[in-house]
């Protein structure tokens, strides 16, 4: 199915949905792969001949806040509403840290004096305790009369972020607006009927949620509303849809209303957490005011019925027809949940549609415009081309996943990622699960995890110009200082900051620790965070002042900590590399390697930051830590302490921390730690083949030049089933355990493989797959301020430079090092031989 695929009227799926909708009827040709303007390029989207039939192969939509998977089916279909915001109270919320300080001079005392084993009664007694799980709102049903299926298809438009499906005479489309913070779903057919109800029941509910649904029929249609309240708790969510009918009429037929003889349905919801009682009323008259022109905001007539509505679950007030009743039932719902069903209807419970409802292709079409001038630009920033066989672009993605060696599968999940990751990144930065998940028992509680997970889904936001991702990211971090100062000082004493290596997005408190994973003793996580926002400031040429506050209390901490001395070198005691032990000792140790290149890094950074008297005491301090080790391998040691063994079979590579992001260690400057830091690569296992320890690796090969290596890393994951259908990942081979690493974090592996930037150095082609002999990347951000193109082939390569600042680089190609002179608006133009 790689020709052209009409709908019903005319268009084709992926092209300007904004033109084509405004009166839900037809639009000129366009090519059958979305998001693509002709067959000679690569394709921005991604279809399927087939409806989801399982809620990890749902398409994609998000806005950063507000997150929709969309199944596609056109005589049941559903769409999962997340909210960024929504966890499950599980008695973690008011957790605090150990308060462990008084009790650290003495583990310091027995770990120097070389009991290995001294840490691992260093906690206050806790069982391990999770943060609280993300879980998602509920589905958005849509079911109609069956009808005989015609011509399906199923796409994902990844430059406007519209989810489309086509049937016959009908069409859904459905994005999550950047604009407006809404979800936005439009249908049309010719002669629609359907039922449409809101539905908590998805896979993991808890059996003690309260839930209460209401139903008003408007003048435009009718408004929906889910309330549900978490067993024990007075915190809630509710969801409000609007749903905006054009002709036909409207009823209600318990818990929602059915939709007869329609020309057009538009359905705008969003999702609110609270405590107590959400006014739904004032929800909906907000939902109500997206459909009118940008003119008529202010018109007093616009709230019509609605506005003499105080709840639309309650509806003790007079309709327009002056009736007035309501509706109790209570029934328990098929997997055993007591469901409180609330029903505001008319005694005659129908009416017409006909001339009282807005256009809802106009709407539509302004609600599309607005979200796709923020949509659009941000995801057309950087774009890959890497020359891909056209007949392989036009494939579905179930079938293209399943050619692990096509360019036109990099291609796509580069395309994919990027999309997926601006789409779950804005409230908040991207969750385990990105901003999507379709049950409520999420692997890990669909945290934040920061010792690598985070980190490495975010690795390509400077570089790839996804400042939307940083910002959130900045905002998950500044909104938790307070909390981290509470660490540092409950567990170390200390004044500064700790992080923690996993969050909910509330709380920044260090409570989820245990025996096996001390990471309450983790130091190097505050660094971590703070280097892509170091990263962002660089490329923008400008420093954020929130950030220089963050790093010096970074400082603080270690200004405090770092009081033990061994052999005249100062010392990390105790500490954690993130998630392994050494063969021979317990969790709890000396002188990780992460550890030491954080602590290093991230008081330079801040003397950086704050030049004066605390910059110098900082530098002096940084250069009294010891040096990293090479142990009897040739391999740079996981810990600087001698004595303390490699395990070398482990996921994570947190010893590497110096390679990549950091720019400690590299094959320039420090030659002979490179190389260590290249056996230490080839020594390290995959163990349980998980999905961020292969990108992970690919990433410190790319910074070592190893293109073999990421060669090798990247066919792991291609040739492991790790995508589902949706082009989302899996955390583990085999599509299992549904998780945003791979997916996210794939563009910035391809990245590293071609171009690398320091505020002095830029390296073009460093490691460069064999199996990518041609291409182009175009809109590369560097960190000393120039946008950068890129173009190769088996006869040579170019580079285009655009320098936003005048300044003077380290150019590193294949043929060796030369200065890099370039002038602020000037274009550089670098021919280069053969990659």
């Amino acid at each position: 199915m790689t020709g052209p695929t009409h709908d019903r009227s005319g268009s084709v799926p992926g092209t300007d949905h904004g033109a084509r909708r405004a009166n839900g009827r037809g639009g000129g040709p366009a090519p059958s792969v979305p998001g693509t303007s002709d067959r000679t390029g690569p394709v921005h989207g991604t279809w399927e001949p087939l409806p989801a039939a399982r809620w990890e192969d749902a398409f994609l939509s998000g806005n950063g806040t507000h997150g929709a998977m969309v199944f596609g089916d056109p005589n049941s279909d559903r769409i999962i509403v997340n909210h960024h915001r929504l966890v499950r109270p599980n008695g973690s919320a008011d957790a605090r840290p150990p308060a462990l300080a008084d009790r650290l001079p003495e583990l310091q005392d027995r770990l120097l004096a070389g009991d290995v084993t001294a840490g691992e009664d260093f906690t206050d007694g806790r069982p391990l305790l999770w943060v609280q799980p993300f879980h998602p709102a509920f589905e958005v049903r849509l079911r109609r009369p069956a009808a005989r299926w015609q011509a399906y298809r199923r796409e994902a438009d990844f430059t406007t972020g519209v989810v489309g499906a086509a049937c016959g005479g009908w069409r859904s489309d459905v994005f999550v607006s950047r604009a407006d913070d809404v979800v936005v779903q439009y249908v049309t057919d010719a002669d629609l009927t359907v039922d449409v109800t809101l539905d908590h029941r998805l896979p993991g509910a808890p059996a003690g949620l309260a839930v209460g649904h209401g139903t008003v029929l408007t003048r435009e249609g009718a408004v929906l509303t889910l309330r549900a309240r978490y067993p024990d708790s007075d915190l809630a969510y509710t969801g409000v849809t609007l749903v905006v009918v054009s002709g036909g009429r409207t009823r209600t037929a318990l818990p929602g209303v059915r939709i007869e003889g329609a020309r057009s349905v538009l359905l705008l919801t969003r999702v609110r957490r609270h405590t107590g009682e959400l006014d739904a009323t004032a929800e909906a008259r907000a939902l109500r005011d997206l459909l009118l022109p940008e003119e008529r905001h202010d018109d007093p007539e616009r709230l019509g019925d609605l506005g003499r509505h105080d709840d639309p679950d309650r509806l003790d007030d007079q309709d327009r027809d002056g009736h007035r009743d309501q509706v109790r039932r209570r029934d328990g719902d098929r997997d055993g949940h007591r469901d409180q069903v609330r029903h505001g209807h008319r005694d005659q419970d129908r009416h017409r549609t006909e001339d009282a409802a807005p256009d809802g292709g106009d709407a539509y079409a302004r609600l599309l415009a607005r979200h796709t001038a923020l949509h659009r630009p941000a995801y057309r920033r950087v774009t890959l081309d890497l020359r891909a066989d056209p007949a392989e672009r036009g494939l579905p993605g179930s079938e293209l996943i399943r050619r692990p060696e096509s360019p036109a599968l990099l291609e796509r999940l580069f395309a994919a990622g990027r999309h997926h990751l601006l789409s779950a990144a804005g409230t908040l930065p991207p969750r385990l699960t990105g901003l999507w998940t379709g049950d409520w028992d999420t692997a890990w509680s669909g945290a934040f995890t920061t010792d690598a997970n985070l980190n490495l889904q975010t690795a390509s936001a400077a570089a790839a110009a996804l400042p939307e991702v940083t910002e959130a990211h900045a905002a998950l971090i500044h909104a938790q200082i307070p909390q981290w100062r509470d660490n540092a000082r409950a567990v170390f004493g200390t004044r500064g900051v700790v992080a923690p290596a996993h969050t909910d997005g509330e709380s920044g408190h260090l409570y989820h620790l245990s025996r096996e994973y001390p990471l309450h003793v983790w130091t190097a996580g505050a660094d971590w965070l703070l280097k892509p926002l170091v990263d962002h400031d660089e490329t923008r040429g400008a420093r954020d002042p929130r950030l220089a506050a963050a790093l010096a209390e970074v400082a603080l901490f270690y200004e405090d900590f770092l009081t033990r001395t061994d052999d005249g070198r100062i010392v990390i005691v105790p500490s954690y590399s993130p998630e392994n032990r050494p063969a021979n000792a317990g969790w709890i140790t000396v002188n990780s390697a992460m550890d030491l290149s954080a602590a290093r890094h991230a008081l330079r950074t801040a003397a950086d930051y704050h030049p004066g008297p605390a910059a110098e005491r900082w530098r002096a301090l940084a250069d009294r830590l010891p040096p990293h080790r090479v142990n009897a391998d040739g391999a740079l040691a996981e810990w600087a302490r001698p004595g303390l063994d490699d395990t070398y079979d482990h996921r994570h590579l947190s010893h590497l921390y110096g390679v990549w992001p950091l720019d400690e260690i590299t094959p320039y400057d420090t030659p002979g730690l490179a190389a260590a830091a290249r056996r230490a690569l080839e020594l390290r296992g995959s163990e349980n083949d998980s999905a961020h320890g292969h990108l992970h690796h690919a990433l410190v090969a790319a910074r070592l030049g190893d293109a073999g290596r990421v060669t090798r890393a990247l066919h792991e994951v291609l040739a492991g089933d790790f995508f589902h259908v949706s082009l989302m990942s899996g955390h583990y081979p085999k599509r299992h355990v549904y998780n945003a690493d791979a997916a996210h974090t794939l563009p910035a592996v391809l990245i590293e493989a071609l171009i690398q930037s320091t505020p002095q150095r830029l390296v073009l082609f460093p490691a460069l797959p064999a199996t990518l002999p041609a291409g182009e990347l175009r809109g590369i951000r560097t960190r000393f301020g120039a946008e950068v193109d890129l173009a190769w082939s088996p006869a040579g390569a170019t580079a285009v430079v655009r320098p936003g600042r005048t300044c003077r680089v380290d150019l590193r190609t294949s043929t060796g090092a030369r200065p890099l002179s370039l002038s602020a608006g000037e274009d550089c133009v670098l021919t280069l031989g053969p990659q």
